[in-house]
């Protein structure tokens, strides 16, 4: 019996141990979290049963892990099918959803308002966002003023009240003259002879803004976030809709960016300033309107802000966090656009979330680039505010709202969809939402419900006939991403009190996604100076830096994420419990580095030189590091024209390394060896190619050799004997084509396929001859814009991204073979044919469809866009060279 015991102890050990090696060279499981998710517009509310279920579906089948709803302005002319929000039969259409969305391995989020920000119906005008009106009044000695004091904005009668009247003199301390105001603004009071004083009035108004893109049943005033009393009491609505409906909470509650314009001040606000700061505002007035003009009126301004950001942080953020709690709900929010501490935010909510907004100008041969555009204002630095806090935190995700206003509409192609979020994925994005899809129903006329500010990830799309493979592609990538922990170089320290102090100008300061470059361009420069160094980074504020601790050398923050150095730049107003806190960390064996001091680059060469990202420093690629239990995880990105086919070292040690090709879902054994002491690994990447690289440090795991290949110089172009055909087009296309060359079906001479759009199946046969231990690359040249590729019948992939191109060596067979090439075009000349017919298709209310610049302009004016498959076809023999 001991034996057998025994015998059967074994067969588990070695049962686990398969199981364990096996998990070390095998994809992580692609969870629900890492499939993309979706924003998902519901105009009007008008969704009903029948219509969810479809776009769930569509949602669900092609990879969609879950979608978060927003309810916006509704479609012209059904207004009688509007559901208001919160109400019970939009409770009742959200609870179906939710069984639908859990029917479907889905989940569902859910904004915690309309459009944004944050307001509505039920929020008073005394709980709506609140603005400051200052006046001011000259007053000579001996005289008393004759002008009523009354706020002289029109549209405040009735709205604004007198907080405070403040005098102020040369010689004398300012006076608080708010008791010796009457109710009809008549002060009642002479000035001192021989004295000269300013009057400055405080009315407390009422920004009076209205909740932007709002659906029914959620116009209203817009809330006022620095408030803790009126947040609570918004939040009440949500309690009472959910209780009285006994509607299931969604999976998560989301916060739009922090777009309260001119919400500079709270009823409260004098009060919480003199708490916090030790002296009364009241008493600075001059000094908070001179704009910075001063040391004393930059250290005021600067006071006023730290104050706003606190209350925003502990009126707002945490409360709703604490709500969202309360009912086993995590939160998402984007803090950028906040004036206050982006970094302290982000770090109270469980999934901060940055966005793109706009184009990066990529340098990617054959990376289509389109005559309209508008620049991305999100670059790399921007991005880590979000996962910065996710990372210092121990949070596991960084979500996006990704690729807002990547391009004009109708003109957006996956191939410009994946650079731009391989940008993401390397500066910690590992959880996207797209920005988006709209609930249409299946009967709605081409091109469905839509929304203005949408990349459109959608059925209704042309793209989304292939986009599952781009949405593949994303869930590969994220399942690494969401594993492990983070392994970034260097914490930085964010100097939020000279960025307060040095950006004179108006008191009030939101940090928008728009303007944060070009309002620190110093940090930003040394961001980019450490990064492209070949290190990256996190950023860390005053807050995070006390619960920072150090050991064996090495910093870890209230998250447990470990750092090899703290980087301090050149700053003149870290507060003193701060540089007593750095202090304390360098006399515990932390190493320091001051910008102020040293050239930051050089310094953490000289001192790291071991862990410098060669791939970045010399060969201007992106990548992030994850740490994993016995290694590392690679994302390695190539966005610019710089082809890889060498050994390139490591920043971290390895004895054995596995690739993963999130594009194609194969994996191999890297080639590594150990030079002097550093980890090299053999990388083949072309430009717009994106690998995953697992390591392990002391461990020589055992796989399939990945396969590397050297061009043998043989290379065979597919010129003549194309035809093509139409299997999806509208309008209808009948025609068969005798291609005499490849080019733009847009120019073949027949009308109707300068409007169309749909997919052409291109075909052709060869003769070839193929040797055994040769692969070949099929490369498709110039696509526009997606592709599937069949040879001799059976699948090869799609391809969807540059290079466009793809290893079809088990497929093809010696003597003649079949390539059959199906070619999806985007919708933009359907579209622009139907502004040209006058086709009435912009059906929505408030501010309807507009275009990139924000203006009403029909696409009647767009030239045809190149579709098809442009080519060259060719294919290239290759050795293998393991």
């Amino acid at each position: 019996m001991k034996r057998y015991c025994i015998f059967l102890f074994a067969i588990a050990c070695s049962l686990w141990s398969g199981c364990k090696a096996n998990s070390d060279t095998s994809w992580p499981e692609i969870t629900q979290e890492a499939k993309p998710w979706t924003r998902w517009w519901w105009l009007g509310s008008d969704v009903d049963s029948v219509n969810l279920t479809y776009n769930l579906e569509a949602l669900s089948r092609a990879g969609i892990g879950g979608v978060e709803i927003t309810p916006l302005y509704g479609v012209k002319g059904r207004e009688s099918s509007y559901i208001d929000y919160l109400s019970p039969r939009w409770m009742a259409m959200l609870a179906f959803t939710e069984v639908e969305a859990q029917r479907l391995g889905m989940s569902v989020d859910m904004n915690n308002g309309t459009g944004w920000p944050f307001g509505g119906p039920e929020v008073t005008i005394e709980d709506a966002a609140t603005k400051a009106i200052f006046q001011e009044y000259a007053l000579k000695g001996g005289q008393s003023l004759s002008e009523l004091i009354l706020v002289n904005d029109k549209k405040q009668h009735g709205i604004a009240y007198l907080d405070k009247l403040m005098a102020y003199s040369a010689s004398n301390s300012p006076l608080d003259l708010t008791n010796k105001v009457s109710a009809d603004g008549k002060l009642d009071w002479k000035a001192p002879q021989g004295k000269d004083y300013k009057l400055i009035a405080l009315f407390i108004g009422k920004t009076r803004q209205q909740v932007k893109r709002a659906a029914p049943g959620g116009q209203g005033y817009v809330l006022d976030h620095l408030n803790k009393e009126a947040v609570k009491r918004y939040f009440e609505k949500f309690d009472k809709a959910f209780a009285a409906n006994n509607t299931p909470f969604p999976h998560s509650f989301f916060n739009d960016s922090y777009e309260v314009y001119g919400g500079d001040w709270t009823p409260d606000l004098l009060n919480e300033f003199e708490h916090r700061r030790g002296y009364r505002l009241q008493d600075c007035f001059p000094e908070l309107l001179a704009n910075g003009a001063t040391e004393v009126s930059a250290n005021v301004i600067s006071d006023y802000r730290e104050t706003v950001g606190d209350m925003l942080k502990e009126n707002f953020t945490q409360v709703w966090t604490d709500w969202a709690h309360s009912h086993g709900v995590s939160n998402r929010n984007q803090a950028h656009g906040s004036p206050g501490n982006l970094l302290d935010l982000y770090a109270i909510v469980d999934i901060p979330e940055c966005e793109s907004f706009g184009i990066t100008d990529f340098d990617i041969p054959g990376l289509r680039k389109d005559s309209i555009f508008k620049r991305n204002d999100s670059s790399p630095a921007i991005l880590k505010y979000a996962s910065s806090a996710a990372h210092i935190t121990g949070k596991k995700y960084t979500s996006s709202e990704t690729l807002t206003w990547l391009t004009e509409h109708f003109r957006t192609s996956l191939s410009q969809a994946k650079p731009e979020i391989d940008l993401m994925f390397a500066s910690g994005v590992n959880h996207l939402f797209f920005h988006g899809a709209t609930y249409s129903p299946k009967e709605a006329a081409w091109p469905g419900w839509k929304f203005y500010a949408s990349v459109d990830m959608s059925p209704t799309n042309t793209i989304w006939r292939d986009a599952p493979a781009f949405f593949d592609y994303i869930a590969r990538t994220q399942s690494f991403l969401q594993s492990g922990t983070p392994d970034n170089d260097f914490l930085l320290y964010f100097p939020m009190y000279d960025i307060w102090h040095n950006l004179r100008g108006n008191y009030f300061l939101p940090f928008a996604i728009h303007n944060v470059l070009h309002e620190i361009p110093e940090f930003t420069g040394l961001v980019e100076q450490i990064m492209n160094t070949g290190y990256d980074l996190d950023y860390i504020s005053d807050h995070f830096l006390q619960t920072t601790t150090v050991e064996k050398g090495l910093l870890k923050t209230e998250g447990r994420t470990v750092y090899k150095a703290l980087i301090i730049p050149s700053a003149k107003h870290i507060p003193d419990a701060t540089l007593a806190q750095i202090e304390k960390l360098k006399q515990q064996g932390a190493t320091v580095i001051f910008a102020d001091k040293t050239d930051i680059p050089t310094e953490i060469s000289s001192k790291y030189n071991n862990n410098k990202e060669i791939f970045i420093s010399e060969k201007g690629g992106k990548l992030i590091r994850r740490k994993h239990d016995t290694g590392h995880i690679y994302f390695i990105a190539m966005l610019k024209n710089n082809p890889i086919d060498e050994w390139i070292t490591l920043g971290t040690s390895a004895t054995s390394a596995v690739f993963f090709d999130p594009m194609t879902g194969k994996s191999g054994k890297a080639n590594v060896r150990n030079n002097n002491g550093i980890t090299e690994v053999y990388l083949q990447l072309q430009p717009g190619e994106s690998i995953i690289l697992k390591t392990f440090t002391d461990k020589d795991v055992q796989a399939e050799n990945w396969n590397y290949y050297q061009p043998t110089g043989k290379k065979t172009e597919l010129k003549e004997g194309w035809t093509m055909r139409f299997i999806e087009s509208t309008p209808q296309v009948d025609s068969h084509f005798q291609l005499p060359e490849l080019a733009s079906w847009t120019e073949l001479g027949n009308d109707t396929l300068t409007k169309n759009m749909g997919t052409a199946l291109y075909e052709t046969t060869f003769d070839f001859k193929k040797e055994s231990d040769k692969e070949y690359r099929l490369s498709l040249g110039d696509v526009r814009e997606s592709a599937i590729v069949k040879v001799n019948g059976k699948k090869a992939g799609t391809l969807f991204a540059v290079p466009f191109e793809i290893n079809i060596g088990d497929l093809l067979q010696n003597g003649k073979n079949t390539l059959a090439i199906e070619v999806t075009n985007l919708p933009a000349n359907r579209i622009a044919d139907y502004d040209r017919r006058g086709v009435e298709w912009r059906i929505f209310n408030e501010i309807n469809f507009v275009n990139i610049t924000y203006s009403p302009t029909k696409y009647d004016i767009w030239e045809p866009v190149p579709s098809g498959l442009l080519g060259p076809i060719t294919i290239k023999e290759l050795r293998i060279k393991n």
